[in-house]
């Protein structure tokens, strides 16, 4: 890159950075502090938000760093680590979509039952599980290096395992299993939903929640929605050419930087949950606009 490109980059994924930190932890502390927000099921969303905050401060810096320099400068060691890392929180923000995604459900399906055993800890066991799922997918970079290669002039690079079946596995595991299983789960919702709009005569007083208790959680479920809609978006082009690349390595192989591009653009993403957030939902808005305001004044 020139001065001024290398510049222009640096400054770009500085504000990326910046922004993705602040943003997820205005997630963070306006779950904790809002009454209205404080239902048990939004700690998926601090779970999720400190998922970001973690690719902020222990991914992208060190991906910018290896894009500008060309080269790994850092130890192979923390290479290793830095390599499970990003697949850990990579993995850990899908993984934790599917379980808000089944949350959803359940709470369309079977709303009185479930709602009553939707508790704190339960929760919490639920985002344990998410994140032990998450490690035991994000391992084999650890474990299984692959096979040495020979790099460019010598100088180290940072890369995954490239081997086809690395690469297909991990991207099954990753993403597209997690995907097809939340796209089932939604359309599963949204005929539910579509099906309980049509007006009944047989619905029981008392077999249905209270009305602004359904109007919430139609809502939130739009916005998750919403929220797993902009996630596949930002990651589907870079695993799907990472997949495309080893399923036909010679013929298939795109051009580095549009591969580079679609991996930046999947980095994104971590910075757009608190915007989508502030966009769509009503109470999310005032407990940001609390907290921002409660700082400012003086």
């Amino acid at each position: 890159y020139s001065v001024q490109a290398t510049a222009a980059i640096a400054a770009a994924i500085t504000f990326l950075v910046l922004f993705t930190i602040a943003g997820n932890a205005l997630v963070i502390m306006a779950v904790l502090s809002s009454r209205s927000l404080r239902a048990p099921q939004n700690l998926f969303l601090v779970s999720l938000a400190a998922a970001d905050i973690l690719v902020a401060t222990l991914i992208i810096p060190f991906s910018l760093a290896n894009e500008l320099l060309g080269y790994w400068y850092f130890q192979k060691t923390w290479c290793e680590i830095y390599l499970a890392l990003d697949v850990l929180f990579c993995t850990s923000s899908i993984v934790h979509l599917c379980a808000i995604s089944l949350d959803r459900y359940w709470s369309v399906t079977r709303a009185i039952e479930y709602n009553a055993k939707r508790t704190p800890r339960r929760i919490k066991c639920s985002i344990f599980i998410v994140w032990t799922i998450a490690a035991a997918i994000s391992l084999p970079p650890l474990v299984y290096k692959g096979e040495k290669k020979v790099t460019t002039g010598g100088r180290p690079q940072c890369k995954l395992n490239e081997e086809a079946w690395y690469v297909l596995s991990s991207s099954v595991g990753s993403f597209f299993a997690p995907c097809l299983i939340m796209i089932l789960v939604y359309l599963r919702i949204y005929l539910i939903a579509k099906r309980r709009s049509r007006p009944t005569s047989t619905t029981k007083p008392g077999t249905r929640p209270p009305h602004t208790q359904l109007n919430r959680e139609k809502r939130f479920t739009f916005v998750l929605a919403v929220v797993i809609g902009v996630f596949v978006l930002c990651w589907f082009p870079f695993f799907f050419l990472y997949s495309l690349g080893a399923l036909c390595p010679r013929r298939c192989k795109v051009p580095e930087g549009v591969f580079q591009f679609f991996f930046w653009i999947g980095y994104c993403n971590s910075s757009l949950n608190p915007v989508i957030y502030t966009v769509f939902n009503q109470d999310f808005r005032r407990a940001f606009r609390r907290l921002l305001c409660r700082r400012r004044a003086p």
